[in-house]
């Protein structure tokens, strides 16, 4: 199964789970959880109808941060919006309405998004799905010891079975460790994300029966997955659970990617940027591409542009995200890859008939050669590898040493010029070329066009 952390979408792969797109950009703010501590007051108060229909998206991240600010200046707004969550978890049927409503919108926000990057789910499980479990588990972990009261909240405390160094539950201060429970409800009633990530842990093993739990979330959620996953385990929750942290991307002056008003930047304005600067350096390329095939290429090379340049870099690491190195046809780039495979193409548009690859016989006479075909049977290799340590840049390197490799092949070694079997030859080294290029982007989620 796959989801999304904030959202909690699924989509049936396999026997995982996977939390979250893990992309390092604000897919959709947080406006996503109908639990949010803002939308409910928001809503009531700032929301514009129109708006909500035309952009739902782009609405409600407009008024989580209209009233995040006014929640920062003036407590009483903070304290208001406290209590229209406590009111929703509590059943109260106007925000129940409002609640359902801001599911709707924002799942049809969130479709148009996940469709341009071509991700696709079985199931939508909001937040909110899992408010009527709530109560139960605070009882449960209270029953069994694993929780206790502490200042009217109900926290989770170590259980001191294993060394503090190692136990998320303590934090060394100058006078030495001393505990760092995870609330599970606060005073006032409220649940909060630590309750909701364990309603969401059993519902997964228990109705799904999920052998692996992955959840791809930045680096600073590392101690609070710690937490889950020693709580579930202490709870009885078995399986293997996984933080597969990421770093952040940053801006080209090194630090945190803004927009100039210092908001985190949109996903939606990163893709529909990434296509626009696409279409003009392919018309400025190919200007005989016209109308809805010259968009439609657009959309494919500026779309894999942004999940290349996500997906080459090391998870943990820190980026420099740049547009023109992103779009580049030259460097460690998804436009690179993709020219090489629409220059393979263009090989056998020159044909005057079908060529099958596998009745030829592979002669081998250059060093180019040898090379290339000995990258061909890493691919085999390389696939096991991503998955061990959740690295699908060792995928993206791989291709693009391939890509490499061919180009010093293609200008050491004649195609259509070459005499039997050299020629044939050399045209299946070609279209194994290409076929390992278009599944291994197609495994990064990027596609190939037929022109550039």
């Amino acid at each position: 199964m796959l989801s999304t952390s904030s959202t909690q979408v699924s989509g049936s792969t396999s026997s995982f789970i996977s939390d979250s797109v893990g992309t390092g950009f604000n897919i959709v703010g947080a406006t996503t959880s109908a639990n949010s501590l803002i939308d409910f007051h928001g809503w009531k108060t700032l929301l514009n109808s129109a708006d909500l229909e035309t952009d739902p998206i782009t609405e409600l991240v407009r008024v989580y941060r209209e009233v995040n600010a006014s929640a920062k200046q003036d407590p009483n707004v903070l304290e208001t919006c406290k209590a229209e969550l406590v009111k929703l978890q509590a059943g109260d049927p106007e925000n129940l309405a409002i609640w359902q409503q801001c599911i709707d919108v924002s799942k049809r926000g969130l479709q148009a998004i996940y469709q341009k990057l071509d991700v696709r789910f079985d199931h939508w499980l909001g937040e909110s799905f899992y408010n009527d479990r709530l109560p139960g588990l605070v009882d449960e972990f209270l029953t069994q010891g694993i929780a206790r009261e502490s200042n009217g909240a109900i926290c989770i405390f170590s259980d001191d079975t294993g060394p503090p160094e190692e136990d998320p539950f303590k934090v060394h201060r100058e006078d030495g460790w001393t505990d760092n429970p995870a609330i599970i409800r606060k005073a006032d009633g409220g649940f909060l994300y630590a309750t909701t990530d364990l309603a969401t842990l059993e519902y997964r093993i228990d109705q799904w029966k999920a052998d692996q739990i992955w959840y791809v979330v930045g680096v600073p959620q590392s101690l609070h997955f710690r937490q889950i996953f020693d709580a579930a385990a202490r709870w009885g929750k078995q399986g293997d659970f996984r933080h597969i942290a990421f770093g952040s991307i940053l801006g080209e002056d090194r630090k945190l990617m803004k927009t100039r008003s210092g908001d985190n930047v949109g996903l939606t304005d990163v893709l529909t940027e990434a296509v626009e600067r696409a279409a003009k350096a392919i018309a400025e390329k190919n200007p005989d591409l016209q109308g809805e095939e010259a968009a439609e290429i657009a959309e494919i090379v500026g779309i894999g542009a942004v999940k290349f340049a996500e997906l080459s870099q090391n998870r943990l690491t820190d980026y420099v995200f740049a547009w023109d190195r992103m779009l580049a046809l030259q460097g460690d780039t998804a436009p690179y890859l993709q020219y090489s495979s629409v220059r393979i193409r263009s090989i056998f548009r020159k044909l005057d008939a079908p060529f099958d690859a596998s009745s030829a016989t592979i002669v081998l006479e250059k060093d180019e050669e040898i090379h290339l075909v000995r990258l061909h049977l890493r691919f085999g290799e390389v696939l096991p590898v991503v998955l061990e340590d959740f690295r699908p840049n060792l995928l993206a390197n791989y291709l693009l040493e391939l890509a490499r490799a061919f180009h010093s092949f293609f200008e050491a070694c004649p195609v259509l010029k070459s005499e039997e079997p050299v020629r044939s030859s050399r045209l299946a080294l070609c279209e194994l070329t290409s076929r390992i290029l278009s599944q291994g982007l197609a495994l990064l989620g990027i596609r190939c066009p037929e022109k550039m």
